[in-house]
């Protein structure tokens, strides 16, 4: 029964996930085609959310939905839940987990914040910003904020390879009848939040080589980014659109990954 309780938890995160990417990129890609003054940021996202009827209550639940993917993140991380190898790279996937609950974590606190307080403000940068400029600060700090850099950029091109290779569908089991669409949707969605990691991480590359903290972005940064490049509108829209299939295989993985949920008799270090 307790097993059945944190699946169920683990699959209402990857959901409420998955709908913060589908806000994101539905919110970026109103604005790349009919303008507006939408938030290219998860948590500008959220604050978007809050405008709307019953917005505070959905916040809400996102935040609560979030807290399931923390925890899950947190079993995979340090309680191995996926079972990875007992190798540099099976430590590497774990500690990316943690990563990953870490991000998460404060996400989850930015949606709480708001359903509480109701209060606005989401950020577009300002937190990348804040903690470049914390790590900058402490002994050798351009090469820690260097080393962060290219880790941001590792786990882009991991995201790229993943959902170009098909790699993910080794925790999926799709529908037969749906393969082929939500497939292809996995694909792309893993792309394009690739893309913006590589461009996040060269900001702050950018940042660690000028020793300027307000180089530094996020989402939001990445996304005005690629508009100010040749076709940057239709390459704007695109990543949008991919953002959203983000959030669409987000979604999909709440009903068909696999899930082995932890109890005290499968903690294996």
């Amino acid at each position: 029964m307790q097993r059945d309780k944190f699946e169920t938890f683990a699959r209402v995160g990857y959901a409420a996930r998955g709908i913060v990417y589908l806000l994101l990129g539905g919110f970026a890609l109103t604005s790349a085609f009919w303008g507006g003054s939408a938030q290219s940021s998860s948590s500008g996202a959220l604050s978007d959310l809050m405008a709307m009827p019953f917005g505070r209550i959905m916040v809400g639940l996102i935040a609560m939905g979030l807290l399931g993917y923390v925890l899950w993140r947190l079993a995979q991380g340090l309680l191995n839940a996926d079972d990875a190898d007992h190798d540099m790279k099976g430590f590497a996937k774990r500690g990316g987990k943690l990563i990953s609950a870490g991000g998460n974590t404060l996400l989850m606190l930015t949606a709480a914040r708001l359903a509480f307080t109701g209060g606005g403000g989401g950020g577009s940068g300002n937190g990348e910003e804040s903690a470049s400029a914390w790590l900058l600060q402490q002994p050798f700090g351009v090469y820690l904020l260097g080393i962060v850099a290219l880790g941001v950029i590792a786990a882009g091109i991991v995201q790229m390879w993943y959902g170009g290779s098909g790699n993910y569908r080794k925790h999926l089991s799709l529908p037969p009848a749906h393969r082929g669409w939500m497939d292809k949707l996995c694909r792309f969605g893993l792309i394009a939040r690739g893309v913006i990691f590589g461009i996040i991480g060269g900001f702050l590359l950018y940042a660690a080589f000028t020793v300027s903290p307000e180089r530094a972005g996020g989402t939001a940064e990445a996304l005005q980014y690629v508009h100010s490049l040749p076709f940057g509108p239709w390459l704007y829209g695109t990543i949008a659109l991919g953002l959203m299939a983000f959030g669409a295989y987000g979604v999909i993985q709440a009903f068909y990954r696999h899930i082995d949920a932890p109890t005290a008799s499968d903690v294996h270090l």
